[in-house]
Order: structure tokens, then sequence, then C-alpha cells
């Protein structure tokens, strides 16, 4: 009988088999807890290899599994990643994260998680990151509100980082190095709070969850087949937390026979709405009053079904959202539906009332759209879509260029940014749009326009009626953004489940000719040169030729070789014209 300990018998100048597949590797992963206690030279060459691999960084992995096929099936062996997650996670031993690739995208998840901001205010301003959880297991979404940061992790935990933000040197604000966080709740689904950009009005935390109720013993007699009496069922809840403590002040729970998987808010607080989204498509709401909330009383709140489902029953919404006076239903057919509230965003976003009925304010108004929307951004008064082929479309209020158009002119119907594609993400903001796009080079880069007043835009701050790319550092892995009155946060999260969503678009679609396209940007350069003309200042004018080169369809690295020579201009100029010293 053969040795296990021993070598396989290679000539002195050979190598080892150079085809080991991974799914081998993984069979012998779990040999390694039977040569603990051995010398690592004592080890099969394979499981040697497997052993040292498992101690690089992740980004060293898989590089090295770039190199070969042979490396390629090491680095990417389950056994491999298991060993990394767990040397990254210890806590995650006996979890992963589900999929094909489960010990593999945890290992990923955890390395790549990550919440970073930067603030608005401050002389100086640079891009910081915040204390990550030891026991979240990747990041899925993130909530900012007036004091604190709650973000949701992929297993359903709820963290919640207190005192987060304080004062330090140079009127700049920082993250505390040993900020306290604390678990919220577990088995959550997904969480809202007040969807105004400003969080100051961010007070309570809605959170939907699951928890098991007790079931009475008459209905355990009654129902056959369901569970004993006196054991647990799971129901879906809805639980109220104060921002400012974490405190629980209001719980209400729903039927066992109704699933939830989102949540988002639309009104005031005295008339807060909770727009539910079931599992199977449908949307229900409720109203409850937030000044009432942290009175100890019970009371019971009435579940309906919204307009848009008993109008359409035969669509099926895939997510929401929503703003203060307005909700976007976007369905698993790609359509949109509108839900506006206020007849001045209603002017804003459709420019007319023509359509609008104060009596009826939930009736849903559809877009029309030449393709499938895979996504939406929902600001005060003005929208942004991308659809299955990566072209953005804007619609609604334009004043300070928060469209992205080129021009201030507003639109009452979806507007495509033709220089602009395949976002990672879009955020609307209140007078401003961002946009987390992936530039050649396999960095990412951050684009604004709009209102660039408190420092929302970073780098320029008289705003911008084209995309720019702002002077933000962006994270590697960042796939979400968002943008408060204070601040600037951005998510870094690399999942590798996520599949790119976006189709190449085919020539019958393009819509727009070469040659109609070579008139267009003829007829924006003539538009800006109009524009430079009637700019009295060499300032004005460096910025206007600054904003013409955002606009135009360039690489990212030839859009900051013309901004960086144009500042290098002004710098020269504002040198020159500066009085000599007496």
């Amino acid at each position: 009988m053969r040795n296990p300990l021993a070598r396989p018998k290679h000539k002195s100048n050979s190598s080892p088999p150079a085809t080991l597949s991974a799914r081998r590797l993984s069979r012998q992963s779990g040999a390694c807890s039977g040569y603990l206690g051995l010398g690592l030279l004592q080890f099969p060459p394979s499981l040697q290899l497997y052993y040292i691999i498992s101690f690089l960084p992740v980004k060293d992995v898989v590089a090295l599994g770039q190199t070969c096929r042979y490396f390629y099936e090491v680095c990417d062996s389950e056994g491999v990643w298991q060993r990394i997650c767990r040397r990254l996670s210890p806590r995650l031993r006996d979890e992963n994260s589900g999929g094909s690739r489960p010990w593999k995208r945890s290992a990923i998840l955890n390395y790549t998680k990550g919440l970073y901001f930067q603030m608005f205010s401050g002389r100086r301003h640079f891009v910081s990151k915040t204390v990550a959880p030891l026991l979240s297991h990747g990041y899925r979404k993130f909530l900012p509100t007036k004091d604190h940061v709650f973000i949701l992790d992929y297993n359903g935990t709820l963290f919640f980082l207190k005192n987060a933000l304080v004062s330090s040197t140079m009127g700049h604000i920082q993250w505390r190095r040993a900020c306290r966080y604390m678990v919220l709740c577990r088995s959550a689904k997904d969480f809202a709070t007040d969807p105004r950009s400003d969080t100051v009005y961010r007070k309570y935390l809605y959170v939907l969850a699951t928890r098991e109720q007790p079931v009475t013993a008459a209905v355990g007699r009654s129902s056959e087949g369901s569970s004993p009496a006196g054991s647990g069922r799971l129901c879906d809840c809805v639980e109220v937390y104060l921002q400012s403590s974490g405190q629980r002040v209001f719980k209400m729970t729903f039927h066992f026979s109704m699933k939830f998987k989102q949540i988002v808010l639309v009104g005031q607080e005295t008339e807060r709405s909770l727009l539910l989204l079931t599992e199977e498509g449908k949307i229900y709401s409720l109203v409850v009053n937030e000044t009432q909330l942290d009175q100890p009383r019970s009371y019971t709140v009435q579940l309906a079904l919204r307009k848009v489902s008993k109008c359409l029953p035969h669509i099926s919404v895939r997510n929401m959202h929503s703003n203060q006076s307005s909700a976007v239903y976007l369905t698993d057919e790609g359509t949109v539906y509108f839900e506006v509230h206020s007849p001045g965003v209603y002017r804003d976003l459709f420019g007319t009332l023509h359509a609008f009925d104060p009596l009826d304010q939930q009736m849903p108004l559809a877009l029309s759209l030449p393709a499938k929307v895979l996504s939406c951004a929902l600001g005060y008064n003005h929208l942004g879509l991308v659809d299955e082929f990566g072209r953005i479309f804007m619609q609604g209020n334009n004043r300070y260029g928060q469209l992205g158009t080129g021009d201030k002119i507003d639109r009452g119907e979806p507007a495509q940014v033709h220089y602009l594609k395949c976002p990672i993400d879009l955020c609307c903001g209140l007078n401003h749009t961002l946009v987390l796009s992936q530039s050649g080079d396999f960095s990412k880069d951050l684009m604004g326009c709009g209102c660039g007043a408190g420092g929302r835009l970073p780098g320029w701050p008289k705003g911008s009626a084209s995309f720019v790319r702002l002077h933000t550092k962006v994270p590697p892995c960042a796939r979400r953004i968002c943008s408060t009155r204070e601040c600037l946060y951005m998510l870094s999260s690399h999942d590798i489940e996520e599949v790119p969503a976006y189709r190449e678009l085919p020539a019958s679609k393009a819509g727009v000719a070469p040659s109609d396209t070579e008139a267009m940007a003829a007829r924006a350069c003539e538009e800006y040169l109009s524009q430079l003309h009637k700019c009295p200042t060499l300032e004005g004018r460096m910025a206007k030729m600054k904003e013409a080169v955002g606009s135009m369809p360039l690489m990212a690295f030839q859009k900051d070789f013309f901004w960086e020579a144009l500042d290098m201009i002004q710098r020269a100029a504002e040198i020159q014209e500066a009085p000599a010293p007496s």
C-alpha cells in the first residue's frame, strides 16, 4: 500500500504535472487538516502549492491565476477560497453566500467591502474610509441619516454605526477610528428612511424584517398540516427605530401569507405612506403619523392594495423608487410607471398639468421609452433612466443643468445623454446628478452635472450643464453612490454573481445616422463658441471651455489632459496679470 505522505516520483529536472483540475484540488483541500502536525515539505506537492496560495492577498491570488492555465485552475479552486475566506472572516466558517461559487464569493465580498465618503464642507476635500464592522458579510445597501450610517449586509444583518463623524483640524470632518457600531437587527430584508436628500428630516428608520410569531393553540388545532401548537411561524413585519439612538419605537406585523421584499416612503411626516412590494410584484401601502410614533400606545393600521396594482393587475413590479411627493415603479418587462402627488413636481417633470388630477394622485402614468429599462434614479423634480443598452435618459426640471444635456432647457419627455453610456450607478440629488462609470483602464470615474453650490460637485464649484469628471478618488470596486447635503458616499463590495446587464445596441435601433451625429456635434460646438464670445472674463471662458470638453465623447484620459492643460493656461495668465510687487 502506497504511503499517502510520500512524494510523487519525478525526475530532478522535471516539474509537477501541468494538468491539475480544480475539482481534484478541492477534494484534497480537506486533507490539509491531517498534515497540520507535519512540516510543509512533507505535504504532497499539490497541497504545498494550495497551502501557500491560501496565504496570499486576494489581489495576488487573482493576479497569479491570470498567468497560465495551471495556476488559473489552482487559484480558482473552491478549497483555496474557503481557506482565504476563513482567514478574512473567521466568523464565516460555517456560512457561505450561496451560488455556484459560495466561498469565492464570500471571500471577495468581504475583501472588497468598504464605505467611503467625502465631505463637501471645510478647506480640504479627500476621500476617507469608514470603520468596517467585523461581523458584516459584505455590504449590500447603506443609508446615511442625520448623525449616523446604517449598513445592511448579505446575511440580512443591519448595522448601526454610531457617533461616526467627528470634527478635526483644518476645518474638515473625518471618521473616528474607534467608531462604535452595533447590530441593530437581524433577518432584515430592506430598510428606508425619509427620501429627501437633506438628512435633517431622517428621524426614523423603517426596517422590513422577518420575525417568528407564536401560533396559538386554537390555530394549531384547526389547521391541518400547519405548525404544531405553541411553535412559531415566520411573518414579515416593519420595525421603526430612532436614528439617533437605535431604539425601536414601533412595530407592525403582517399576516404570514404576505411576503414582502422592498419598502420605500412617500409623503410628509404627518401622513407618511409606506409602500411595500410583495414577492409576487404587487404593491401595498399603509399610512402612519410619524409625530405620534414615540407615544406608547397600540393602534391598527390598514394595509391596502396600491392603485397601480389595482388598475394593472397583469404587471409585476420589480423595484420601486420614491421621493417626498412622487414614486416610480419599474416592472419585470422594463416598463416605467410614474405616480406624482404634487402639481409643482408634475409640471417640472412633464412640462404641463394637462393630465394631473388632484383628486386621484395615485393614478399611474406610463413613460414611453424605445427599449427595456433596467434601472432608474429619482430626484426631487428630475428623473434618470438606464435602458438595456446602457443608454442614459433624463427628464424633468433642468434649471441648474442637472439633466446633463449641455443646456438648461426643461425636458417633459426622456432625453438621451449621448456622450455617456453603461453606468454602474446613477444618483439624482436635489438639483444635481451623479453617474458612476467604468473607464477604459479598469478604473472608475465619478461624473456629475447640475448645481455645484456647497461643494456637491467636487472641482466644479460653479456647476456644469454637462456631465464632467469630478475631482474625487473613486474606489476600484465601488458599486453604489449617494449624495446628501453634507457628504458624498461611495459603497464598495464586489459580487461575482452579478453579470453584466447591458447588451450591444443593434444597428437597426441606433436611430441616429453617423451624418446626423456629426451634425449634432457640429451644432453643439457652434453653440459653445457663441457662448465663449459672450463671456467677458478669462475665468468664464475657461469654465465654459472645460464644460465643452466634458460634453465631448472623449476618453477619460483625454478629458483629463485637456482639463489640466486649461488649468495650466489659466494659472499662467493669472500670474502675468498679477501686479508687480512695489
